[in-house]
Order: structure tokens, then C-alpha cells, then sequence
């Protein structure tokens, strides 16, 4: 029997949350720590409003699934510019108790059945024109983020969502605590949201941006979930008269989107990838998410033997020309592959790995960069949640508005900030990645768990834009390769590339390494990764914990 909440309860549940809020999204890892000793019902990471949401779940006896789905909605609510219940989409990835299943959840955008690849126009500096397959309704793909959700309680959930999305409800109704991040996020989209009626109600004050510490409010949105919840189901959301004003007003906009192409979207159920390494077994999100590039990555860098190498200037040159190598193929190579032929299994085969670890060898020995050609990309935002429950289901999910507000456009009347999926396509056309109806863009979260003899003991995903792929592979190097427990590799420092000579590299990382990649050609700077957040199990012990950072 389903457990609901009261009244009362949920005042007391929301009105903690807030205060959290108010806090600001950094975590400790000692406080994690502690954490996992006390409430070994289990834990939810990823966010401090969804966390206590969904910790107050499985206090109620829900599992790491409905915790997962309760503290993302709430987040849908209170951290406005990095995810919506109109946001483009997301990945999940869930690992079953004791390894009975592992599953991953994609609901990622679509395209629009109107949309093509010469969709847009270009300016004289070659790039698309005011900048409409990011903001704006032209950027905006049918969202997927409410039928993902609604897929992974329909299979794997214990709880309705008339009951999980109450948090959500009571936030947009009664109202949250601006944050310091959420308020510098509003100011800088101030102007477009002073051009976009819906957006100015919901972020605007008499003109001006709202400011840390204020409320807002979005009695909208509220009135949109609380008709969710009465039907039990997200359906009106995607067919019915809430589609239809939702068609509307992207048609009205200028946008693609219509109620037909709201009505045919489907999140689907898919099989994760998979990479085996002595005797863990690492499961990431499939295509058209970022969990392929984080393997291959891995899969060359056992084939260089890096864990045998000493630490040192030529290690960390071998670990960068692993993530240029990748991302060389992720940006040249990776489409939907229900549209496009992609090489998964070559950029996954022993023999391609074992050909760009001889050519980063020599590269190293040569103390030079290896010569690759690239663009650079720039995407940002993204939200995780990570969960594990008392009996060993873990869960990471990662969903996304895309960059800041999404599309920073809202529909009015319903409170619906849209996410621009269209920005995560090439908007030239003859690439893998390019605009075509239909197609889901390629993109980069990649929620993944790590299985050890065939139990899993790990779940993990990260919020960051183009950096979130390589956090990845940072974290999942240092436990799986490195042994390090779920807290230190978390907090091991980071370095991140798209395939340039551009490197950012964290404080902590050794000075001599970063004089050493200096002095052969990169153009190295101080920066930090992805936001990461993961959950671990021990199957002997029963034992919870978690970290983020």
C-alpha cells in the first residue's frame, strides 16, 4: 500500500527543503560521510532541495527509484534555470538489488517532424544567426524529461506519481527560496526574459530580476501538475488540451513543435553500454547520451596499461591524449544512431584502442601534443540525482534544460519554461549530429553504475555541459582503476578537454604536471569540472554512502 503524505507533513518536508536551499548546492565530503553512517534506509544526493525530498521517500518506505523521480521533480521547480518540467530530456540509468537488472531510461529531445538540417541561417562570422538554435522557440525540441520520469515509476517505482510530485506542487504553489546561483542565472538572461511575457512573470519583479533570498512562485506550473496528478499520469501533458496549448504557443512563436509531434513522443527503455575491467563491470547511458565517449576513453586507457605507469608529467599526458582522442570521434562520428551509421563497435574494439594508445605513446615519448583538428564545443547546465535505497537499487539520473532557462522562453499560462534540444544538434548539415525530423541529438550526460562480480556497488552522474563526460571518466578512473572509495573519487582533481589544445585543469592537480603540459604546447588554466554526485552500496555489509561535488 502506497504511504501518502499529510498536509502537515509536506509543509514540514518543503519548508526543510527551502531552508537547505537557502544554503546553496555545496556539499563536504566529511558531511557526506556522516551522512551514510546515520540513515542507512539509504540516500539521494545531486541537489540539496530534491535531496531532502527524496531522502523524506524512502524514510516512508519508497525505493531508490521513487526517491530518484520525487527529489527530481522538486528540483524541476526550485532550481528553474538547470531543469523543468519543460525541460528537453535526460538519461537514466538504473542497477536493481543484487544485479537482477541493469536498465537505462533515455528521454532525450526530439526533433520536430518540420525540423531540417538547413534550418537555420548563418552570419558573416558563420554562426546561426542571433543565435535561434539556442534561444528562442526555434531552438525548442519536443520535451521529453515528464515521460521519462513516468516510464521509470510505471516499470521500476513503488509509488505513484500522484503521490511523488506533491513536493513539486507545493514548491510552485506556496513558493522557494531564490538562491544565490538561481539569481545570478536570472540576471544574466534578464533582457531576453523582459522580451518573453511568460518568463517575466515567473522571473522578473516590476521589471528587474529576483534576487537571493526573495520567493518565487509559479501557481501555473502548479495548477499543470496538480492536473498530472489527478490523472495519475503525464499523458495530458503529451496529448489533450495541455498539449495543445502548449503547440500553440510554440506555433504562435515561431517555433516547430505542433500537438502531433507532442502526441507521437515515447521515452523508451534501452540496453546501457557496457565495459568490463578485471572484475568490475562498468554500465553507462547508450547513444545519443555521452556514456559511449566515457568508455572509449576507459578502453584506451587500459589498453596504454596507464595504471601501471608512475604518477608523473608523462602519466598525465597520456590520460589528456585519451580525452582528445575521444572527443575527436565524439565530434566527428556520434549522431543518433537510429538516423546514422555509427561506429560504435570499431570506437569500442580492443584493436581501435590498442592503435590510439601505440599513437599517444609516441606522442608522449615526443613530448609533443598529438596533431588533431578541432572546433570547440560550448554547451552548459544539466542536473543529477543520484539514489540508493536500504536494499541495494541504485539510480543515477541526469536531465537538463540544456544551457540556462533552456530556450528562455516560457508558455504563458502554464508556467512552462521550455529547454532548446534543438541546440544540441550541429545546425550545418552533412553531420552525423545535424538537425533532421525526428532525430534525437547527441548530448552529454552519461548517469552510469559500476557493477563488482556482478553486483552493483556504484551509480554516478554529473551536471556540466560538454565537461560531464570527462568527470566521469575522472571519477570511475580513480575507483575503478585507482581503488579509491566513492568520497575520494569524487574528490580527486579533474582535468578536462574537448580534443583542443584548450585545457582546464583543477587547482589540486600537481604543479609540475601542469608547467610540464605547458612547456609542450597546451594552453592550460585553472578551472573545475562537472558537478558530480554518486551513491554507493556494499552488498557484504549493507552499508550506504555518498558524495558530490
Amino acid at each position: 500500500m502506497q504511504k501518502k503524505l499529510s498536509r502537515r507533513q509536506m509543509l514540514r518536508l518543503t519548508g526543510q527543503a527551502v531552508a537547505v536551499g537557502a544554503l546553496g548546492a555545496s556539499c563536504s565530503l566529511a558531511a557526506a560521510r556522516k551522512q551514510a553512517a546515520r540513515e542507512q534506509r539509504g540516500l539521494v544526493v545531486g541537489d540539496p532541495v530534491g535531496a531532502q525530498v527524496g531522502e523524506r521517500v524512502l524514510a516512508e518506505g519508497g525505493n531508490a527509484i521513487d526517491a530518484a523521480i520525487a527529489a527530481a521533480l522538486a528540483t524541476c521547480i526550485t532550481a528553474p534555470s538547470r531543469c523543468g518540467v519543460g525541460g528537453y530530456g535526460g538519461h537514466m540509468i538504473i542497477a536493481l538489488a543484487g544485479g537482477r537488472k541493469i536498465t537505462s531510461i533515455d528521454f532525450n529531445s526530439t526533433a520536430p517532424a518540420a525540423a531540417r538540417a538547413d534550418m537555420y541561417s548563418f552570419d558573416a562570422k558563420g554562426e546561426v544567426t542571433g543565435r535561434a538554435n539556442f534561444h528562442g522557440w526555434l531552438a525548442v525540441g519536443v520535451p521529453g524529461t515528464m515521460a521519462g520520469f513516468q516510464l521509470a515509476l510505471d516499470r521500476y517505482g513503488t509509488r505513484s506519481l500522484r503521490e511523488l510530485v506533491q513536493p513539486a506542487i507545493a514548491f510552485a504553489r506556496d513558493g522557494f527560496t531564490i538562491s544565490s546561483g538561481q539569481a545570478a542565472a536570472i540576471r544574466s538572461t534578464a533582457q531576453r526574459f523582459r522580451n518573453d511575457p511568460g518568463s517575466a512573470k515567473l522571473y522578473l519583479k516590476n521589471g528587474e530580476p529576483l534576487k537571493a533570498g526573495e520567493t518565487a512562485r509559479n501557481p501555473d506550473l502548479a495548477r499543470l501538475l496538480t492536473r498530472l496528478a489527478e490523472k495519475n499520469s503525464v499523458a495530458p501533458f503529451y496529448r489533450g488540451d495541455i498539449a495543445q496549448r502548449i503547440s500553440d504557443a510554440i506555433q504562435k512563436n515561431g517555433g516547430l513543435v505542433t500537438a502531433k509531434d507532442l502526441a507521437d513522443y515515447q521515452a523508451r527503455e534501452v540496453e546501457p553500454f557496457r565495459l568490463k575491467w578485471n572484475e568490475f563491470d562498468i554500465f553507462t547511458a547508450p547513444l545519443t547520451a555521452g556514456g559511449l565517449t566515457v568508455l572509449e576513453e576507459l578502453s584506451i586507457l587500459k589498453a596504454l596499461r596507464w595504471e601501471q605507469s608512475p604518477s608523473g608529467p608523462a602519466s598525465a599526458h597520456a590520460r589528456l591524449e585519451v580525452l582528445r582522442v575521444a572527443w575527436k570521434d565524439r565530434l566527428e562520428l556520434l549522431g543518433d544512431p537510429e538516423k546514422v551509421q555509427v561506429p560504435v563497435g570499431r570506437l569500442l574494439s580492443t584493436d581501435y584502442a590498442r592503435s590510439a594508445a601505440e599513437r599517444i605513446e609516441a606522442a608522449v615519448k615526443a613530448k609533443q601534443p598529438l596533431p588533431l583538428q578541432m572546433e570547440k564545443p560550448l554547451q552548459d547546465g544539466t542536473t543529477n540525482i543520484s539514489s540508493v535505497d536500504r536494499n541495494g537499487n541504485l539510480v543515477a539520473v541526469t536531465f537538463t534544460h540544456g544551457g540556462g532557462f533552456g530556450a528562455q522562453v516560457t508558455v504563458d499560462g502554464l508556467g512552462l519554461t521550455l529547454g532548446h534540444g534543438l541546440s544540441r544538434f550541429n545546425p550545418r548539415p552533412g553531420h552525423p549530429n545535424s538537425v533532421a525530423a525526428r532525430k534525437r541529438p547527441l548530448h552529454n550526460m552519461c548517469p552510469s553504475v559500476v557493477f563488482r562480480d556482478g553486483r552493483p556497488i556504484l551509480a554516478v552522474g554529473a551536471a556540466g555541459g560538454v565537461k560531464i563526460p570527462n568527470t566521469i571518466f575522472d571519477i570511475l578512473t580513480q575507483f575503478v582503476v585507482r581503488g579509491s572509495s566513492i568520497e575520494e573519487a569524487i574528490a580527486a582533481p579533474r582535468m578536462h578537454t574537448t580534443g583542443t589544445l584548450d585545457l582546464t585543469m583543477e587547482r589540486a592537480w600537481p604543479q609540475p604536471e601542469q608547467d610540464y603540459l605547458k612547456q609542450i604546447g597546451f594552453k592550460v588554466a585553472t578551472g573545475s569540472g562537472a558537478h558530480a554526485s554518486g551513491v554507493s552500496f556494499n552488498p557484504r555489509t549493507g552499508e550506504v554512502g555518498a558524495a558530490e561535488r
